[in-house]
């Protein structure tokens, strides 16, 4: 994107050594139906992380209880080495960012008032924006090459420009967290590689997850593969993604690749049955 700019974060300094997020143990149950069982992941500062898994595998779920839309167990889900349920809503917006699926408005905001949203844990209730909110705005909005459409309607952007505006939302939001629940959902391929490349420029840890297995192969540094709730594989996508774990897990047949770039590619030829 030619017209990028360096983006000013205002983040406080962080610990290298920790790990931005850590879940341990975790369990969820709606009822009968068990969602998570004993789910444990870390997350390093920096890192890129993706989780994979079949549709009802829990994935959405797990993140829910990262950033708290779920309430986790005590001493269960952790943010910067803090346990989440200590935190208020507005501490924790302040370290995690969310771009999530549903993010549709019955309201017609301009792109702006859609990233001034991201300045809403710095507020407190009925206070306006500021001119700092503004120019924190502003230069997200430039960052993500958006600043000339400001003021139109963010009812009136295609998919891809929604997304983008929703990414500076989540920089204006200043976390150092960004959580992505399927990001490239709805685009066109063009807008998945793109919204891709914009993210993993960020300096952000960033936990994100997909249904596109080539997409999280060529940006994470880790995956985690969720199944019937539990995790059932982590590590490098190389190290996950084998002939075996892919028909095991999402019951298709495949052909795999390691381009020269040593990204792993994956070719699908078709799919499994069940017995």
């Amino acid at each position: 994107m030619k017209n990028m700019q360096k983006l000013k974060q205002h983040s406080k300094p962080v610990n290298k050594m920790e790990n931005s997020v850590e879940v341990h143990n975790l369990s969820y149950k709606i009822m009968d139906s068990t969602i998570l069982e004993d789910v444990s992941i870390h997350i390093k500062k920096g890192a890129f992380v993706g989780v994979i898994g079949p549709n009802g595998s829990g994935k959405s779920t797990l993140l829910r209880h990262i950033y708290r839309a779920i309430m986790p167990p005590k001493k269960c889900v952790y943010i910067n080495g803090r346990e989440v349920e200590t935190m208020s809503y507005r501490s924790v917006a302040q370290q995690v960012t969310v771009m999530r699926q549903e993010n549709s408005t019955d309201f017609d905001f301009s792109v702006l008032d859609m990233v001034l949203m991201g300045r809403a844990p710095y507020r407190k209730l009925y206070e306006r924006d500021t001119d700092e909110d503004k120019r924190i705005a502003r230069n997200a909005l430039a960052f993500m090459g958006m600043e000339d459409l400001a003021h139109r309607s963010f009812f009136t952007l295609s998919g891809g420009e929604k997304q983008r505006v929703l990414i500076a939302r989540s920089l204006a939001q200043e976390a150092d967290i960004l959580i992505l629940d399927e990001p490239t959902n709805h685009l066109d391929v063009h807008y998945q590689w793109l919204l891709m490349d914009i993210v993993k420029q960020l300096d952000k840890t960033i936990m994100a997850v997909f249904h596109d297995l080539n997409i999280a192969c060529s940006y994470c540094d880790e995956l985690y593969v969720l199944n019937h709730g539990k995790v059932v594989a982590q590590g490098k996508p190389c190290d996950v993604c084998t002939q075996r774990l892919l028909e095991e897990v999402f019951r298709v047949r495949t052909e795999l690749f390691v381009l020269e770039d040593g990204k792993l590619h994956i070719v699908f030829k078709g799919s499994i049955q069940k017995d």
